[in-house]
């Protein structure tokens, strides 16, 4: 059977409460249950680290055997140090080569690059036209055949 990817995005800043944890934590479920195995994080913001919290806490209390994938936005952070993330956090560091090209923007073609391995992508991202996560989020309604869950 395939090894399918649940991806994770969201804004930077946001408020956590009981009942987003409590949905988070049902949509991974949801996503090991769909016949996800791997999650890929791009680590940098509140609800990237709820996320990886709350994955931990069911692969731990489940005894799963599910890889934790931190994936950086340039290819130089594989063996440069990164402020963004702590490596032991994660079960392996890789660079997802984007579609796309370009520095400035590297996040962002991360994140696509991100979207097109995944099937499953949680999301949480309000209407906010500036923000990064809201341009992943359109880019990833163009996908057909991933599930986009918006707990938004």
């Amino acid at each position: 059977m395939e090894d399918k990817i649940c991806s994770f995005f969201g804004h930077s800043e946001i408020e956590i409460t009981k009942e987003l944890k409590d949905k988070v934590y049902s949509e991974i479920i949801s996503a090991i249950n769909y016949g996800c195995n791997t999650f890929y994080f791009g680590g940098y913001g509140e609800f990237d680290f709820l996320c990886l919290e709350l994955t931990n806490e069911i692969i731990k209390e489940k005894k799963l055997d599910s890889k934790r994938v931190y994936c950086v936005s340039q290819e130089r952070y594989l063996t440069k140090k990164c402020r963004y993330f702590d490596k032991k956090d994660y079960d392996s560091v890789i660079y997802l080569q984007p579609a796309f090209n370009g520095w400035y923007k590297s996040i962002y073609f991360r994140n696509l690059a991100m979207i097109d391995a995944s099937s499953y992508v949680i999301f949480y991202v309000e209407n906010r036209k500036n923000s990064g996560a809201y341009k992943t989020y359109q880019y990833a309604v163009k996908q057909k055949d991933k599930i986009l869950i918006n707990l938004a």
